[in-house]
């Protein structure tokens, strides 16, 4: 007996044969599209999830990032009069220079930082006071490249920036004024007295980042030092670099470059945990919807049952004129992949089309549900985004057809097993 090839164009023939069946055998047909529908559904899921997670990830990045410092360097270089460590740097100008000259670093910057209280309409909120050149101010993203910022930032050394939270909150705009209250003020002879100083708002910011527009405020650097008793220092130094991702690399020659007493605080370092959080929900979602692809699957092996028991009587013809064992399993591995390849497709086109249209789609559902989906008060970004990625695609779809593949494999036995004596014996 000559020895076919596998995968003939004759076993392609049949197998498509089978899947067209016909209208007395609908039945089969209605497992098939059973079987295409659900896996193109679950691949669809798949991919959808891991595309709003991917952007959830990347806004919370960016934002993160948008707002801060990639690198922070602080330390103390020397002790007051009582013996006390100083914060900061009284060189900072020098230490800047040179961090700056470190390739890769994109710009650095003097900084005072405090925390005060801020006060305005008989309102009292908690304020985080970044002192900041404005040329420095000037190029941070966040601050600047805002959708709904207001103001002229032209006139920072005349007040003072603030967040449209914080904004909200004390029931200001730009040319109000705010009172900053420091417990740490002026020093008498009976003690340390409060400091209470009123600054007009010349701009107003989002920065993408509710917890950051909530109680972030900026002033000129040398009222900051003023303000908060800083004379002739800076409490760290900010770093941008280009690629955030590498900041571990950075951090040597960041150390040589700001000098003795000096230490790093990355943004690894300050939103490690939450990243590391985010990746372990990310795997664990993937596990959780590869199980309904799974489930998908599984109508693959009850649609090629119905088929290998509906063609009995074909099979034992078919093994009668000749064809082998390995011919009809092929055919039936055909039959099962081939619906596998279909609902993966789909499912792929349907993922990759969500995530395309997400924002349109996320805002009808919004106007359905009458707003209040995404609430930025109890989440850290003001928009839920969607980020489609190449590896995400190819893992759904990868994972899809494997699963495809390996459950045709028992039915399309059963069938190359059968006897075709016992399958003609009643026809």
């Amino acid at each position: 007996m000559a020895k076919t090839a596998p995968f003939s164009r004759f076993e392609w023939m049949i197998a498509w044969r089978y899947l067209r069946a016909r209208r007395a055998e609908g039945g089969i047909s209605v497992m098939t599209w059973i079987s295409v529908i659900g896996i193109a559904l679950a691949v669809f899921a798949l991919i959808a999830t891991m595309a709003v997670r991917a952007g959830f990830r990347a806004e919370f990045v960016s934002t993160l990032l948008g707002a801060n410092a990639h690198i922070t360097v602080y330390g103390n270089d020397g002790t007051d009069p009582a013996g006390r460590p100083l914060k900061g740097f009284a060189d900072y100008a020098a230490r800047t220079e040179r961090i700056a000259a470190v390739p890769g670093v994109t710009r650095a910057a003097p900084v005072i930082r405090g925390q005060v209280m801020g006060t305005a309409n008989g309102v009292n909120a908690g304020v985080e006071v970044y002192g900041m050149a404005a040329s420095d101010l000037a190029s941070v993203p966040s601050v600047v490249d805002g959708e709904e910022d207001y103001g002229d930032l032209t006139r920072f050394d005349a007040g003072v920036v603030i967040g449209a939270g914080l904004a909200r909150e004390l029931g200001v705009g730009v040319g109000d004024r705010i009172r900053l209250i420091s417990p740490d003020g002026a020093k008498t002879a009976f003690g340390t007295s409060p400091r209470v100083n009123a600054y007009e708002v010349v701009y107003v910011f989002t920065s993408g980042s509710p917890d950051i527009d909530r109680i972030r405020a900026y002033l000129p650097f040398a009222e900051a030092q003023s303000y908060f008793n800083r004379e002739g220092r800076a409490d760290e130094i900010e770093v941008f670099v280009q690629n955030p991702d590498q900041v571990e690399a950075l951090q040597l020659p960041l150390l040589e470059a700001a000098g003795i007493g000096a230490a790093l605080w990355t943004w690894r370092d300050s939103a490690g945990a939450f990243l590391q959080a985010l990746t372990v929900e990310d795997r664990m979602m993937f596990i959780l919807m590869s199980i309904l692809v799974l489930i998908a699957a599984m109508n693959i092996i009850s649609g090629l049952v119905m088929l290998v028991k509906n063609k009995g009587r074909d099979i034992g013809i078919l093994r009668t004129m000749g064809l082998s064992e390995g011919s009809i399993l092929r055919i039936f591995v055909i039959c099962g992949a081939v619906t596998g390849l279909m609902g993966t497709a789909l499912g792929v086109v349907m993922g990759c089309a969500f995530a395309y249209w997400f924002t349109p789609i996320f805002d009808f559902v919004n106007w359905v549900a009458g707003g209040g989906v995404w609430d930025p008060a109890v989440r850290p970004i003001y928009h839920l985004s969607a980020q489609l990625q190449l590896g995400d695609v190819i893992s759904a779809a990868g994972l899809a057809l494997v699963l495809s593949f390996l459950v045709t494999i028992w039915p399309a036995w059963r069938a190359a097993r059968m006897n075709p004596v016992e399958a003609l014996r009643y026809e």
